[in-house]
């Protein structure tokens, strides 16, 4: 109902006032697109012969020094930052004092707090790993020492086991299907041959 009313008796508001100013935006993509090949080739050479005059640019921002920009200290011969560097050694630049509006926070770190290094980056000398002791060997009834026994084998993951249990389950039952099929073909081929050699024999 409010669409039909507004197409019917439509609002009366008062006239749009703008405050900006509009901006050029030049050719809007769609029909840059849409314009043939040859069209531009010719606005190309158009504007290398006769360029478009455009009013001067209006900077509404202040610039900002930024020191000498990194091509233009590319461009140096390399004795002119060597000669720089020497003028800066002999006569540095005056600087103002450095003016800071904020106070060392205490909340952090508190004044009191005394930082210790670590036991073993003030310790100096090489370190030893000393082996360990031997174990003592067990004399039996001969009076030989025993042999140690040999070290178990390390128990497998269990998800291991279920990996190999399943992949087991697996490969017995593709070994009875193809066991089948096997029975299965041999079957059809025997009946096969049964017919061949009796349709030989048998009267017409």
């Amino acid at each position: 109902m409010g669409n039909l009313a507004d197409t019917f008796a439509p609002e009366k508001l008062p006239p749009l006032r703008l405050t900006s100013r509009p901006a050029n935006l030049g050719v809007p993509v769609a029909d840059r697109l849409r314009t043939p090949w040859y069209r531009t080739i010719f606005s190309n050479i158009g504007d290398v012969i006769s360029p478009e005059v455009l009013p001067p640019l209006e900077l509404e921002s202040r610039p900002v020094d930024v020191g000498e920009l990194i091509a233009d200290q590319l461009s140096h011969l390399w004795f002119s930052s060597f000669l720089r560097n020497l003028a800066d050694l002999a006569a540095p630049e005056r600087q103002a004092p450095l003016q800071l509006t904020s106070k060392p926070d205490d909340t952090v770190m508190p004044a009191a707090t005394l930082l210790l290094p670590r036991w073993s980056s003030v310790i100096e000398g090489p370190k030893v790993f000393l082996p360990d002791p031997p174990k003592p060997a067990y004399a039996t009834a001969s009076g030989r020492a025993a042999p140690a026994p040999p070290p178990l084998p390390p128990k497998p993951p269990e998800i291991l086991l279920e990996f190999l249990h399943d992949m087991h389950s697996d490969l017995r039952r593709d070994l009875q299907r193809s066991r089948l099929r096997a029975r299965i073909w041999m079957s059809l081929a025997a009946a096969q041959v049964i017919f061949l050699v009796g349709s030989l024999f048998w009267p017409r």
